[in-house]
């Protein structure tokens, strides 16, 4: 474990920085302000030298830099996360890597996770939107000791909220869907009839999450799969 303070991890993250990675994440929809271009891989590297620190986390996250905000997710200890801290940070979020990164590494690991996925499902600013359905796709895979039907009422909210044509929004909706239906043979049959009845909506988004999420769920890849998994 090294032990560095904020300003010493900016110089540090600043150093690894490549712009040309900068370009290329813009290029996918990865806001270029306040980014180092560091790669994600390098940044999972780092921050397991870094050990878990709740104060430091804070620190790099008032910061801004996107590579800064992506070790404080890293580092944070989700058993000190508050329901304020999660609440400031979604609303901080400005593309959609630091969204899933944050709510696949920490904020799935909080005690408010399942709380803030219908929270923030309802919420307008398109990232805090997506923020609700990244933790209704991460969570499937993650919490691996509750019950299946747990993630049976995540399936009214997503069904509902599949007119939204926004990219990001309908893009974390389908995730959501398909991961929650890749989880075990009981949610395969219960997110494809969610599926169905999606596909039956008068949305364009509707429609094309419903298909997208069916020609996965019913195919025979997820289907072998499933089954070596009951067995």
């Amino acid at each position: 474990m090294i032990i560095l303070n904020c300003d010493e991890i900016l110089k540090k993250l600043k150093s690894m920085g490549n712009p040309r990675n900068v370009e290329g994440m813009a290029r996918y929809g990865i806001s270029p302000d306040n980014n180092y271009g560091v790669s994600v891989t390098a940044i999972r590297k780092f921050a397991r030298a870094l050990g878990k620190d709740h104060k430091l986390a804070q620190e790099l996250w008032k910061t801004g830099v996107r590579d800064a905000r992506m070790v404080a997710a890293l580092i944070d200890d989700p058993k000190l996360v508050t329901d304020k801290q999660l609440d400031s940070w979604v609303s901080d979020f400005n593309s959609w890597d630091i969204c899933d990164h944050c709510c696949g590494h920490l904020f799935d690991k909080t005690k408010f996770a399942y709380d803030k996925a219908f929270e923030w499902s309802e919420r307008k600013p398109e990232f805090e939107k997506r923020a609700g359905f990244a933790l209704m796709a991460w969570l499937p895979i993650h919490d691996k000791k509750v019950n299946d039907k747990v993630f049976l009422e995540f399936l009214p909210t997503i069904k509902r909220e599949s007119s939204d044509n926004r990219n990001y929004v309908k893009k974390a909706v389908n995730w959501a869907l398909r991961n929650i239906g890749k989880r075990s043979q009981f949610l395969n049959k219960k997110a494809i009839l969610t599926a169905e009845e999606i596909k039956k909506m008068d949305s364009k988004s509707a429609k094309w999450i419903a298909n997208d999420a069916l020609r996965e769920l019913t195919s025979e890849k997820i289907k072998t799969r499933l089954e070596k998994k009951k067995k």
